[in-house]
C-alpha cells in the first residue's frame, strides 16, 4: 500500500495482492482516522460479498472469482468498542459486464485499487441492534 495525505483527505493505492478491507482497517488504525468516507476502484480476481437477509438477520455471502473491474467501492469508517469498524459495499463487473454487488467482506486487489478516504471530525460509535440485527450508528 501507497499513500499520501492532503488535509482531510488520504489517496490510497493498494498493490496486487493486497486485501481491501484488511488494508484499509490497517491504515486507518495506524492513522488514527476514527470517522471517514471511503470511495474507490480498481481490479479483483477474489472477493467475498454479501446480503443481509433482514427476515432472518443473517448475511448471506458469495464468492466470486476471476477478473473483475471494482466498478464502485463506497463506504464509512467509525468505530465500534474503541475499534475502527469499516462498513463497505461495491459493485463488481465480470468479463460478461454483470454487475454483482453487496457487502464487501474481502477482495484481493489483481492489478491496483485505487481508494480515497475522506476524514470526518469527530467520532461516531457503533451498537448492536437487536431488533435489526446489525450494528448501527450509535447517533
Amino acid at each position: 500500500m501507497k499513500f499520501k495525505k492532503f488535509g482531510h483527505k488520504y489517496v490510497v493505492r493498494l498493490e496486487k495482492g493486497e486485501e481491501v478491507v484488511a488494508s484499509i482497517k490497517n491504515l486507518c488504525e495506524e492513522e488514527g482516522i476514527k470517522l471517514g468516507s471511503i470511495s474507490g476502484i480498481g481490479a479483483t480476481n477474489k472477493a467475498v460479498i454479501g446480503l443481509f437477509e433482514t427476515g432472518t438477520k443473517e448475511y448471506h455471502s458469495k464468492e466470486l472469482t476471476g477478473d473483475m473491474e471494482i466498478t464502485s467501492l463506497v463506504g464509512n469508517v467509525s468505530q465500534m468498542d474503541g475499534e475502527v469498524y469499516l462498513h463497505i459495499h461495491v459493485n463488481i463487473a465480470d468479463e460478461n459486464n454483470n454487475v454483482f454487488g453487496g457487502h464487501l467482506t474481502s477482495a484481493v486487489i489483481s492489478a491496483t485499487g485505487e481508494i480515497i478516504i475522506d476524514i470526518i471530525d469527530g467520532v461516531v460509535d457503533r451498537e448492536f441492534n437487536k431488533e435489526i440485527g446489525l450494528n448501527l450508528f450509535k447517533i
